[in-house]
């Protein structure tokens, strides 16, 4: 842990986050030692197998790494984070998640985005504030269509629903390479959405980065 973490957290919470290791889906990072044999097939989980065999999604998300478990530690920390406006922790996550990003080349690095009402709700956009607070600068491409939470949906409701992103930019995406920023991966279904519009508008890849998984 770096100094400019300590001020933020102490030794022993910092601790309790569990940093994913060992093999992992090679799509969406998942750890393997923690999934049932029956769902990882070769190097990739059950979930990442079924998206890659639609045609709509298969090859749209290239690869998402996550830095953490979503164990109750972190769900309770992203929560505080996200709904009660402690921005401040965005900064606890800082350092790892630059590490994370230094190894990677890329052109652009995209929040995704929240609804207005979502924004207007929390005050702030928790995958814009992790972008900043770890040194980098972010390009917002994409909008979003207001819809109800994901967390409320089924996985064949987050499939199957419209598009939620719209594209809102001038740049030229063509042969670019982009990674979107999360708080967490769950079904994968937004980070897809968003990687699709962009590739259906010229990105060459689309990674994505969360904090938790």
């Amino acid at each position: 842990m770096g100094d400019d973490q300590t001020s933020k957290i102490c030794g022993g919470c910092y601790e309790n986050f569990a940093p994913i290791t060992g093999e992992i889906c090679g799509i969406c990072g998942r750890p393997f030692a923690f999934l049932e044999a029956e769902f990882r097939l070769g190097s990739v989980c059950l979930d990442c197998k079924r998206w890659e065999e639609d045609e709509q999604w298969s090859g749209r998300l290239d690869q998402n790494r996550s830095l953490y478990r979503y164990t109750d530690f972190t769900k309770d920390v992203v929560a505080k984070f996200k709904f009660r406006g402690d921005y401040v922790l965005a900064e606890i996550f800082a350092v790892d998640l630059r590490q994370a990003l230094q190894a990677f080349q890329y052109d652009y690095i995209v929040p995704i985005p929240l609804s207005a009402e979502r924004l207007y709700e929390r005050g702030f956009n928790q995958a814009e504030a992790l972008i900043t607070t770890a040194g980098f600068k972010p390009t917002r491409l994409l909008s979003r269509v207001h819809t109800e939470k994901q967390s409320k949906k089924s996985r064949s409701e987050r499939i199957h629903i419209e598009q939620v992103f719209k594209l809102e930019t001038d740049l030229n995406l063509n042969s670019k390479t982009i990674v979107l920023i999360d708080d967490i991966y769950t079904t994968g279904s937004t980070l897809r959405h968003a990687a699709k519009i962009l590739k259906d508008n010229g990105a060459a890849k689309v990674y994505s980065f969360t904090l938790a998984r």
